[in-house]
């Protein structure tokens, strides 16, 4: 099955069996052209894993990443490209399908990150080529406000390939809404800002950012789900950066690095996304050029990792991957292979096992539930 594992045991995931539910809509971004038209949706079976036959439900240009509003009534949207980016506002109909609502500017260069805060009341979307976020308002309808906040970064990092200047990535809000986090890959932080949810606005905290080693160019991030600790993939040193998170201050401290690939490697490898399981007590993250998920354990006393496995069966260029939110299974975005596979979730390692159940896709970049 292509993977490297090492067992430990832990307790039983009872609470995340999914006993009543059944099945669970899914909603595919892409990259566009390359056999993909837009934004498309599935439905996943809780019980077996099998995906439905995937649906287009929304012609549109490069819905890279795509975020869900809270109630599960929109659906928002970078289009992502070379010069000034955008947002799409959708609203869901009863079938699954998006209803284009309207369209905001995204304040920046090659939008590739998108989220809404837990209040449902704004979209903040991260401009990679830029080095810059923005906060759009999300109007009672569920279509977009004029943007109303906006921060650009400014540095460079020793990588000249990567790091000349800033490149936010991308965009996470604490779990009260009241900080947001932006992981720029040109300049090696986390930088932390002050999020107003009513005045749609971010401003510099203080402490105003979380550093990372030269030359990790951060690139996504993650709470576990009791907000104690959180996790940053470093996409060019292939590295996973543990934080301790004071939710107080919005200050992030250091835990521990650990390496995303195996000993020995020596191809070129490039880390992409990071998740933690709905039980907090796995975190995963993606390898695109090794074509793996790594997994880890989660010391839930100190945020501290374990390495699990390598998982690699059915996987190339893994730009992004999701659990379900009963942690049974993960989803997995072949980039470069076309398609999304399934993989059950081991309730005791936390290990990834391999299903017969895939989906063709045209260059699935970002998989969310509703």
């Amino acid at each position: 099955m292509g993977r490297t594992i090492v067992i430990t045991a832990v307790v039983s995931l009872a609470a995340f069996s999914a006993a009543s539910a059944k099945a669970i809509s899914v909603y595919i971004g892409t990259y566009t052209g390359g056999g993909s038209g837009g934004i498309y949706r599935t439905t996943l079976d809780l019980h077996t894993g099998a995906l439905a036959e995937p649906v287009l439900a929304a012609q549109t240009r490069n819905p890279s990443f795509v975020e869900l509003h809270p109630s599960g009534k929109y659906l928002y949207a970078v289009s992502e490209g070379g010069g000034a980016g955008a947002v799409t506002a959708f609203a869901i109909d009863p079938t699954g399908d998006l209803k284009r609502l309207n369209e905001q500017p995204s304040g920046g260069a090659g939008p590739c990150h998108i989220n809404v805060d837990h209040a449902g009341r704004n979209v903040l979307v991260a401009n990679y080529g830029s080095g810059s976020a923005s906060v759009i308002p999300i109007r009672p309808d569920g279509s977009l406000g004029s943007p109303t906040g906006f921060v650009q970064h400014t540095g460079s990092g020793p990588n000249p390939g990567r790091q000349k200047g800033p490149h936010a990535h991308s965009v996470n809000v604490s779990p009260d809404d009241r900080f947001a986090f932006v992981a720029d890959l040109g300049i090696d932080r986390i930088v932390i800002y002050k999020l107003d949810v009513d005045a749609g606005t971010i401003v510099a905290n203080d402490p105003p950012f979380a550093s990372l080693a030269p030359g990790a160019g951060p690139r996504h991030f993650a709470f576990t789900p009791d907000g104690k600790y959180a996790y940053v993939i470093n996409e060019l040193n292939s590295t996973m950066t543990a934080f301790a998170y004071d939710s107080a201050t919005g200050a992030l401290a250091e835990v521990q690095t650990v390496p995303t690939l195996p000993a020995g490697f020596a191809g070129s490898s490039y880390c992409a996304e990071v998740r933690v399981h709905p039980s907090g007590r796995f975190l995963y993250g993606s390898n695109r050029g090794h074509d793996s998920i790594v997994v880890y354990r989660v010391d839930p006393a100190h945020g501290a990792l374990t390495f699990v496995e390598h998982e690699t069966a059915g996987i190339k260029t893994p730009r992004n991957f999701n659990i379900d939110p009963t942690g049974a299974f993960c989803l997995v975005a072949n980039q470069d292979g076309d398609s999304v596979v399934v993989f059950r979730i081991d309730p005791q390692t936390g290990a990834l096992e391999p299903t017969s159940h895939k989906i063709s896709v045209g260059r699935p970049v970002c998989i969310r539930f509703r």
